[in-house]
């Protein structure tokens, strides 16, 4: 994980936790192949950012892990896991049961942890201090797991998905559908075949794998869809690939005018793809205070500008707001990225 440069102006984002044990290798290979070429003489540093005037490490699309970012080696269902399927094998357990009625696996009790399970539906949680760990989801329909006015969700080294790319896709993989959850916690899991992969509006998201996005025709297709709001959020160590040429990797645009936009922290992702691969948040005319974006990798595997049309739109370091853009950069050439 890189280290957050504040300003004054800006809110302190949600705790960080501990790294799952797949992102301490992955982040420990990176940076012992980068001390490899350093020792060559072929590059000064590794890690998501370099000491200044360092060289960083480049063309890190084809292998992330290389680089020391997320993706299918070491997030989703841990291989050689064994999991059990509902509801063939197995239909409840404490505070969760699988409803025929209406074919969604429901979490209604507090502390349940849900683990080692492959789940063909919807997981509904309305619950909290709920673990969901080691799962595989997958869903065609609205949602993949759905948060309903919880705290303190855990959702790690999951696999989350769509049964297909196209009409199977799943509208949001992970969905706080009120956005009132609070200390959400999303972690080291892989997600694929979504129209949008996270929607939340507050916690910790760290080394998840989002990529290969599905699509029917009329799709807005987003990594993330955050929609404004004020409650601190961390987007860090994140490798979100959108294959399509919309919408986004990020979006923390709301979906209304009249919207505040404010403490939120994009760092250490390696981003790709859609119309333009960060959405800033003052579309529509809100204004953003306190977003941080820095140290973010913007992948050329789909644009020469990582987005259609660029890597940034709605995003302003002008004014009172306490917004900063430091340390973004291209992968291929290792050419920071202007601020805004």
């Amino acid at each position: 994980m890189t280290t957050t440069r504040t300003a004054a102006a800006l809110t302190p984002a949600a705790p960080q936790s501990p790294a799952p044990a797949a992102r301490r290798r992955r982040l420990a290979g990176a940076l012992a192949l980068g001390a490899a070429l350093a020792a060559a003489g072929v590059l000064a540093g590794a890690g998501h950012a370099a000491p200044a005037g360092a060289a960083v490490l480049t063309n890190c699309a084809a292998k992330p892990s290389a680089c020391g970012y997320p993706d299918a080696t070491d997030t989703g269902v841990p291989a050689g896991t064994t999991l059990k399927a509902v509801p063939g094998q197995v239909s409840s357990g404490p505070g969760w049961a699988y409803s025929a009625a209406t074919g969604t696996v429901e979490v209604t009790g507090n502390g349940a942890v849900l683990a080692g399970l492959s789940i063909p539906c919807n997981l509904d949680i309305a619950a909290s201090n709920v673990t969901i760990k080691d799962d595989q989801v997958t869903a065609s329909g609205n949602f993949g797991i759905s948060l309903r006015h919880t705290t303190g969700v855990t959702i790690e080294d999951s696999t989350i998905s769509g049964t297909n790319a196209t009409t199977g896709r799943v509208g949001s993989a992970i969905d706080d559908i009120y956005g009132d959850s609070t200390a959400i916690t999303i972690t080291a899991d892989n997600i694929y075949s979504f129209k949008t992969g996270i929607q939340v509006q507050t916690g910790l998201i760290t080394g998840n794998y989002l990529h290969d996005p599905g699509y029917i025709a009329g799709d807005h297709t987003n990594g993330f869809f955050i929609n404004g709001g004020t409650e601190p959020m961390t987007i860090d160590d994140n490798t979100v690939f959108d294959s399509l040429n919309q919408t986004d990797a990020i979006s923390l645009d709301a979906s209304a005018a009249g919207t505040a936009v404010a403490n939120k922290t994009i760092e250490g992702n390696f981003l790709a793809g859609g119309s333009y691969t960060i959405y800033g948040g003052d579309s529509l005319g809100n204004t953003i205070t306190s977003i941080l974006i820095e140290n973010n990798r913007f992948g050329q595997n789909y644009y020469t500008a990582s987005g259609q049309y660029g890597p940034v739109a709605y995003f302003t370091t002008a004014g009172t707001g306490g917004n900063i853009w430091s340390g973004n950069f291209y992968d291929t050439t290792g050419t920071t990225i202007p601020a805004m």
